[in-house]
């Protein structure tokens, strides 16, 4: 058993003989009573999401995973193809367990794969990744006198972020992928 305060994004649970896979999370310690932590639980086995609150003094069964690092290679639709770089295997995981993350892999990119007992459960993309812009709008002189001004860039993903009006059609960009936000130009 783990203290609730072990919890983090991607961490995986034991709950009533279930497991589930933390999506989101967020310690709170408010000014009157006691800390807690507020998390969103995705069910390995039936896909459905629910919200769980911990109290501090709680105690959770953390499970132990797997983590291989191997590289994203395509999709076809509802399957998402990954590959070992050292053992050349190959491996799908399916959309449904991509959610928030397809929109940021691109042919040979480097992620972590999640599994339990062999089964893969989820991706951990890294935090900063340079992308190619192939469509955003010119920006229009004077549209900085309101202060910070953004607009909207497709990358090659398909994925939308917003970038200052100083980046350019064909402009690689550096974006968090935990956040989606532009961070700087590659």
């Amino acid at each position: 058993m783990a203290s609730i305060n072990e919890i983090s994004k991607e961490s995986i649970l034991r709950l009533n003989g279930e497991i589930y896979l933390v999506t989101d999370f967020q310690h709170v310690n408010p000014g009157k009573g006691s800390a807690f932590v507020r998390t969103r639980l995705r069910g390995i086995k039936t896909g459905k999401t629910m919200e769980l609150t911990f109290k501090s003094n709680e105690s959770v069964d953390l499970v132990e995973v797997e983590r291989r690092r191997m590289q994203y290679l395509y999709n076809n639709g509802e399957m998402y193809s990954f590959m070992d770089n050292s053992s050349y295997e190959q491996i799908d995981i399916n959309v449904s367990l991509l959610e928030g993350k397809k929109e940021y892999l691109k042919e040979g990119l480097e992620v972590m794969v999640i599994k339990f007992e062999g089964i893969p459960l989820s991706i951990q993309l890294p935090n900063k990744v340079a992308y190619k812009i192939i469509q955003a709008e010119p920006g229009v002189k004077g549209d900085t006198a309101s202060g910070n001004v953004t607009k909207e860039a497709t990358l090659e993903t398909g994925a939308t972020v917003r970038v200052p009006l100083f980046i350019k059609e064909g402009e690689e960009i550096i974006v968090n992928t935990e956040t989606g936000l532009y961070v700087e130009r590659a």
